[in-house]
Formats: C-alpha cells, structure tokens, sequence
C-alpha cells in the first residue's frame, strides 16, 4: 500500500492537484468517499491472501472474475444501475464457470485424503468467494464517490492505501500473521522478487482507475480476458503442469462472459415529452 501512496502522489504533483490539497481537502469528506471501501478492500486483502495459499494460480484468477457478479447486484441495489438480458446471461455464464472450478477442487480425487479437500474449500474456494462479495461493495462504493462526489482517481487511492494500512496495522496485534512480524520483522523472508508484484498491485490499481476512465469498460473487459490466457500460459511454463479439466471447461466461460458483459451496457431510453 506504501508503493501505491508513492505512485499516487507522484502523478498528483505531475498534474498539479497535489499542491491544491490543502485548501480543497476535506477529512470528513474523505472519510465519507474513502474510508469504508479502504476497510472493506482491506479485509478482502486478507481473504485473497487466504485463498492464495490453497488453490492454483489458474483457478484462483478465473474464481476472482465472480466479483463482476456481485458487483453487478450491489450496483443495482445500492446505484440503481440495470443489466441489459445480455448481461444478466453473462452473469450466468460466470456462475456456471465459478460452479464448474468449485466442483472441480471439491470432488474427491485418488490419493487425497479427505481433510485436504475440506482444506480447499474452506481455506481457498469460501475465502475467494467472500472476496469477490466485498470487492463488489467495495467497487459499487468506489464508483459512487468517483462518479458522484467526483472524487480524483490518485486521491482515493491515496486516501485508501492509507485508511487500508491503518486497519492492517491494527488487525496485526492479534492475527497470526501480525505476531510473526512482530517476532522476525516486516521484510522477514523477503527478496528482490518479492517486490515485483508489490510493484505490479500498486500500480495496476492506479492503472485500472485509468482504463476505466478513459479507455471504457469494453476496453478494461479485453484486459481482464487477456490477463486470464496469461495467468494459464504463465501456470504451464512455471509451475509445469497443464491446468485441470474444470480449469478448461470454466476458461472459455468466464472468457465469453466477461467479453458479453462488456460489449452490451445497459442504455437507458430517452424520455419523451
């Protein structure tokens, strides 16, 4: 979160809304944009750290894009914003992969005992789901402070790496995790990988916000499909093992489904007098 911070307030000073903040900023405002969705992607932090551990690269990735789902339900709930017949299609589709990868990781296998399954679910498939319902608040809270408070892209993000360190700080007195580093120090097995995807979070967030903005949702919806080939691609060559039969068959679903979603948004009809 500290590199997000650097990376935020870099592109503030470039474009000048740094040197502003002093008269413009508001903490209550702040706390009103920023706060809540900080402490909600803070908690779904932890549940994807959890979920890291227990499934494969692949399958992990392909169950995230069930965010869209539930960001689609808290939009409607809490911004009114509709789905196009199309759309809700897609989101079926999704289910129908998120069901396919769960069963998959499930269904008993030859040799494995049976807590590991009941590992996976509980320590992998529960926690990525979990996530994917707070990214969805978290998401729909985001874009009401973008669109309607019209809060700046670099200054939520600087605002919420902050508000989300806070609460991680917090939380580390009593979890298990916060006691190692506690006890061995924060940078404790670290190397000059292990920078690269701290690097590559911080700024892919900022980047996001940006697409999103500028480029559109069809636009960010091709990047998401791309990073899912890569992620496959990448699990083959690294961890030399082809992905599983479910991981196939949910592939092209979650494919299909995000590019659908994307390239049919709702449209609302004129008004006639």
């Amino acid at each position: 979160m500290q590199s997000a911070c650097a990376a935020a307030l870099f592109f503030m000073a470039r474009d000048g809304t740094l040197w502003k903040l002093p008269k413009e900023w508001s903490f209550v405002d702040s706390l009103k944009a920023s706060a809540s969705p900080a402490a909600i992607y803070a908690l779904q932090n932890t549940l994807l750290q959890l979920s890291y551990r227990n499934l494969d690269s692949l399958t992990f990735s392909l169950l995230n894009q069930t965010k869209l789902v539930f960001t689609a339900v808290f939009m409607f709930l809490l911004l009114g914003s509709r789905q196009t017949k199309q759309q809700i299609g897609a989101l079926f589709l999704l289910l129908g992969a998120a069901t396919l990868l769960s069963l998959g990781k499930t269904a008993p296998k030859q040799g494995i005992k049976e807590v590991e399954w009941e590992s996976t679910l509980w320590l992998g498939i529960i926690p990525i789901i979990s996530a994917s319902v707070l990214s969805g608040l978290a998401s729909t809270l985001c874009q009401w402070a973008a669109q309607v408070k019209r809060r700046s892209t670099y200054l939520m993000t600087l605002e919420m790496s902050t508000y989300g360190s806070l609460v991680l700080l917090t939380s580390m007195w009593w979890s298990p995790d916060g006691v190692s580093i506690q006890k061995l120090g924060f940078f404790y097995g670290w190397s000059l990988l292990t920078f690269i995807p701290v690097c590559l979070n911080a700024f892919g967030g900022i980047l996001v916000g940006l697409v999103t903005q500028y480029s559109g949702g069809i636009k960010k919806g091709f990047v998401i499909v791309s990073a899912l080939l890569v992620t496959a691609l990448l699990e083959v060559i690294v961890e030399g093992k082809p992905p599983s039969s479910y991981a196939i068959a949910a592939l092209p679903l979650v494919v299909s489904s995000t590019i659908i979603h994307q390239n049919y948004p709702f449209k609302a009809k004129p008004k006639t007098a």
